[in-house]
């Protein structure tokens, strides 16, 4: 069996590494475009500040290729805020962004926010719990979009080794993606089926693109970006960048758990949305789960989780009048 020949041609024209792009050249080829990164971070005290202070010294100060980083302090209760401002970031809590609006959960809504907040034309996004992180992952991303005019979106993929009892599995990582993501994604939109990671937190897009879709402000966050862009824009426009390596901290089984069903959601409000899907009733958005304790007949406890969707709509459709007076995107649209 094999790959339709749209997905062949794509996966040879659109998949790149990260060392096809020296930073010098990338500097050279900004011409004028602003570069902003984004970090999501919540309780992340231990790794925000050694990416923050990467990014400053490789890619603000010996290079002039990112203008601005910004950390969305999403509800921490350790020092994510000062460690990130202390190593040379702008922090904002991620309440103080349109706080006219009702408050949500999640890290779509700070990735959301966080680009409401910031003024590059090009928008980079780091997840915030990295170890070993290098400068390679923003040029990497960055790479295809500044070389490229006809690239509105990058995704990034790499190794992800689990670690357990048995030793190191090199690329065991992924489990949500191969368990739930990657099924789907091949039975609903097989020209998707080329991406390596479609869950993948470190991506890249050009503000327009990114202001022009609605984003789900939980885990469904990156998957419902690859669907709505291939729709809007097609998937000549999608790339996809080998960043190498990525270790970060791993989740429990029952935390993929909730990530898992609230991916599904987000599938089935796309297929919907298309008219591919007619449901006799919306789906049950409590999770059930267990864990050891003292049930009443068993030994074990019921936990229930509300994992239902919500998701925030193109900041380009947002009126002015609830901005606040110097947010960024209200000056973008003055």
């Amino acid at each position: 069996m094999r790959v339709s020949a749209e997905v062949g041609t794509w996966l040879a024209r659109r998949s790149s590494r990260a060392g096809d792009w020296w930073t010098a050249e990338l500097v050279a080829a900004k011409r004028g475009t602003r570069v902003s990164v984004v970090i999501p971070a919540r309780d992340e005290a231990e790794t925000v500040g050694a990416i923050v202070g990467t990014i400053r010294r490789e890619l603000v100060e010996r290079f002039p290729l990112v203008d601005e980083i910004l950390v969305v302090d999403s509800h921490s209760t350790d020092a994510t805020a000062e460690v990130a401002r202390a190593a040379g970031a702008d922090v904002i809590a991620q309440d103080s962004v349109f706080p006219e609006l009702e408050s949500l959960a999640g890290k779509g809504e700070a990735l959301w926010k966080g680009v409401a907040e910031t003024t590059g034309d090009l928008v980079v996004f780091v997840d915030g719990d990295l170890h070993d992180f290098t400068a390679d992952y923003v040029t990497g991303l960055l790479g295809p979009l500044l070389t490229d005019p006809g690239i509105a979106y990058v995704k990034g993929f790499y190794h992800r080794p689990l670690a357990g009892e048995a030793g190191v599995e090199p690329d065991g990582g992924g489990r949500v993606t191969e368990l739930v993501a990657r099924p789907l994604l091949n039975m609903y939109w097989p020209e998707l089926a080329g991406f390596v990671q479609p869950l993948a937190g470190e991506y890249a897009g050009r503000r327009e693109v990114l202001e022009g879709i609605p984003f789900v402000t939980h885990y469904g966050v990156e998957v419902g970006h690859l669907i709505d862009l291939l729709e809007l824009h097609g998937l000549d426009a999608l790339a996809q960048v080998d960043l190498g390596h990525r270790t970060h901290r791993h989740q429990s089984t029952q935390a993929l758990g909730r990530m898992s069903a609230q991916i599904m959601l987000t599938l089935m409000d796309r297929l919907e949305r298309g008219g591919r899907v007619i449901s006799a009733a919306p789906p049950a958005t409590s999770l059930a789960q267990f864990r050891r304790g003292a049930g009443e007949s068993v030994e074990r406890e019921l936990v229930l989780t509300d994992v239902a969707l919500t998701q925030r709509p193109p900041l380009e459709s947002l009126p002015p009048e609830i901005r606040p007076e110097n947010s960024p995107a209200l000056r973008r649209s003055a």
